[in-house]
Formats: structure tokens, sequence, C-alpha cells
């Protein structure tokens, strides 16, 4: 099938915004992308679909790429992010190790289960026709699909696309302008008390994400309001949402809410952000050195120098703070100034007592969400 005239229809319907891990079955269309659209490089697949679940939130219909090896690094936002979320969004997965044709041995196995994967996700898909005619009719029914919140994949068999050349590439670099490392006796407020002041900050333009776990919880019960989105599950994937959010709706403030644990599990999530930069986005860590959720078990963040990752990853602020008034301060030079900016605080392993859960469902968190972001 000739890979432009299809990009092109993909076009038509207003998919723009690519989201990948390289595959050699979908090298073509991945170059189209590079070529005619907007293409983002993720660091792995279940960040890919967390970075289109951000873009598909602020009202872009994104498309996510990716080998079916890697439909198990997917696995978790696809399950506890798209699904009790309803977020839409197109995927293109290839089908390595097919049976009766020669691959290479570590995807055997994965060949064999793929569309069952794909199955027991309850994710409708089909296999993508290399007719271009019956492909555009695919790609009606993918797009109804969408349209009704639910996301749709297509399985990619070798040698579906033709081959399309990538034009020059361009590397782009972002450095870190201001570093500020720890230089004073940190205060460790607890967390509620800390949510409490960057609550207090937010205005009208400001999007407020927050990891799972307590860090949500504890958000609700200071204020439940329709600016805000609670993460329910996808531990580690809330920047990744934030950075899609972030590139879709550049008129907002997005706050992106972590916690140690959450940002461990997904550190390849700081190298996209600082490469991508979105000048709107603010990330502040909230690190207690602990999982405390599920027992404050120990995590080993205190052998870990955000600070200097977070800037060497590209971050134009990268900023430990010690307290709570330099955690407002920090806050309000950068709604003054913007620039991707990281923002470290330490806290303690308290937590408020009798802690309650969201009432409202997490796909209604996302609607009323959406409705805010278009009034």
């Amino acid at each position: 099938m000739d890979t432009k005239e299809f990009g092109d229809e993909l076009k038509k319907l207003n998919f723009l915004k690519y989201i990948g891990v390289p595959c050699s079955f979908l090298k073509s269309l991945i170059n189209y992308a590079m070529n005619e659209c907007e293409y983002i490089a993720a660091t792995n697949e279940g960040e890919a679909v967390a970075i289109a679940s951000g873009i598909s939130i602020g009202g872009i219909k994104p498309v996510v790429l990716m080998q079916n090896s890697g439909l198990s690094n997917a696995v978790s936002p696809l399950t506890s992010l798209i699904f009790p979320f309803r977020i839409p969004f197109l995927g293109f997965v290839s089908l390595r190790g097919e049976e009766g044709i020669s691959d290479e041995p570590q995807h055997e196995l994965m060949g064999q289960i793929t569309t069952k994967m794909l199955d027991l996700m309850q994710i409708e898909w089909q296999y993508l026709s290399t007719h271009l005619d019956e492909a555009i009719q695919q790609l009606y029914y993918a797009n109804h699909c969408l349209d009704n919140n639910r996301c749709f994949f297509f399985v990619v068999r070798k040698d579906t696309f033709s081959k399309e050349k990538l034009k020059k590439e361009q590397l782009l670099t972002h450095v870190n302008h201001l570093k500020l490392d720890c230089h004073s006796n940190n205060q460790v407020p607890s967390r509620f008390e800390s949510l409490k002041v960057i609550n207090e900050l937010k205005d009208h333009q400001t999007i407020q994400i927050a990891t799972t776990g307590k860090t949500g919880r504890e958000l609700y019960e200071i204020e439940d309001a329709y600016n805000n989105l609670y993460m329910v599950g996808s531990m580690g994937c809330v920047s990744s949402i934030g950075l899609g959010l972030a590139l879709s709706r550049p008129d907002n403030n997005i706050i992106v809410l972590d916690g140690d644990g959450s940002l461990l599990m997904r550190m390849g999530c700081l190298a996209s952000n600082g490469y991508n930069h979105p000048s709107n986005m603010l990330h502040i860590l909230l690190d207690n050195h602990a999982y405390e959720s599920t027992g404050a078990q120990s995590t080993v963040s205190h052998n870990v120098d955000f600070i200097n990752i977070a800037a060497s990853c590209g971050y134009v602020n990268s900023i430990y703070v010690h307290n709570l008034n330099e955690l407002k301060k920090e806050i309000n030079v950068w709604k003054d100034n913007k620039g991707l900016t990281f923002l470290y605080l330490k806290i303690s392993k308290e937590s408020k007592s009798k802690l309650g859960r969201p009432s409202i469902k997490p796909y209604e968190v996302k609607e009323r969400l959406m409705h805010f972001m278009s009034n």
C-alpha cells in the first residue's frame, strides 16, 4: 500500500500528532509522520500511550505507533488509564513473529498472543489491509470508534507499507538555564500541606494532574475542582499525560504533581519532557522516600539526584525547594516567566487520616476537565 496516500487519508481525518517507538514494520509510516505531521518519539510504548492520552484529553486526535513486543510495555496505561477514563486514540501495532514468517526468536511468543492481548484488554482491532481502498474504509470505521470514546488498533503485517524515505531530520537541543541544589535545611512538610499551597495558587488557566495513590486522593479532599485530573492507575505516567496535555493546550498552565515512586518507575519521561520542552508545564516532585499507600516501604529516591537528572534532560529550570514558602515563591515565578520547570520538595511520610477516594468516576473527571478547557 502506498504509504503517503494512506497517510494523507489519516491527515484528512485530522490525525496530525503521532507518538511512537520505532519498528521496522512501521518505519515507512513513522517516516511519513516525521515528514508531513508532528511526531513525538517516546522512550517506551507505555509512555507513548500516556502522551497520547494527554493529547486526546486536550482535544486532538493522536496516533500511537509501536512494535508488538512493546505492547507489553503499554499494558498498564491501556488497562488502568485508557479503559477507566475512556480515552480514545488510534493505534498501530506491528505483528512481529507471525506464524509462518521467519523472524527473530524473541518475537515468536508475542506473535502468537498479540491479538489475544488486545482482545483481553477489550480493545477493538483489525488487521490493516494492504489495499488502499479497503484500508480507507477501515480508517473511517476506526475514526467512528474514536468518536464514541473508544480506542482502536490496527495490527500491521510485514510489508504492508511501501517505502517512504525520511527527509533530513532536525534534532533539537534544549539545555538547562537554572539549576538550584539543596543548600539549606528542609522543612519536610506533609503532602497534604504541600498540596494545599499548590492548590491555592491555581487560577482559571491552570490544570492540575495528580499522580495515582494518595496524591490524587488528598488533592480531591482539599478541593474537587473541574480543572483537576486524579490518576487512578498507570503509575509513572502522570508527567507524560501532562506533556501531551501541555502540547495540545498551550494556553493552559499544566501542573504535574508527581511522587518519587511514580517518577522512578518511568524515568525516561524526563528525557521526553525535556526534549519537547513545553513552556506551560510545571513538574513538581513531592518526595517522601516511600511507597506510602502500599505500606510505606522505602523507595530508592534517597540515592537519586533528581535535580541534576532533570537539568541534564533539558528542563529549563530545575530547583530544589526547602520549604512551603519557597514552593509558593517558585510557583509564582513560573507563572510569570514560564519555561519547563522541575521543582523538588522533600515531604514527610505523614498522610491525612481516614483519607477518602474520589466519588466521581474517572471518565466523568476527564469529561468535566474537557468541558472546563472548552469554556
